[in-house]
């Protein structure tokens, strides 16, 4: 089993992602084999909250250009963690708002 560090990598903020803040929806980029319940666990056990769901997504590369050369860079998974309502909030999306 992988540590929760080495599932949850890093949060996406974005401003569509930002206003999911208020209902305690986050948003985070995640390894690519991570499950729903592997999600689940790593957020409780970084953050101290409850989990109420996980929604996942791969998200497809995007193609990028240098001069005359092209590629497309890596594809990744978000996740879309909502809290529970009784759940304190992550402390760390406070201080961007």
């Amino acid at each position: 089993m992988k540590l929760a560090q080495e599932i949850i990598l890093a949060p996406v903020i974005t401003e569509e992602s930002m206003m999911g803040i208020a209902d305690k929806k986050y948003a985070f980029k995640v390894a690519k084999d991570a499950t729903k319940i592997d999600i689940k666990k790593a957020v409780e056990q970084l953050f101290g909250v409850k989990v109420a769901k996980v929604n996942t997504m791969n998200v497809k590369g995007h193609l990028r250009r240098y001069g005359r050369f092209e590629g497309y860079t890596s594809d990744w998974k978000k996740a879309f963690v909502t809290l529970t309502e009784d759940s304190k909030t992550i402390e760390f999306f406070d201080g961007i708002m």
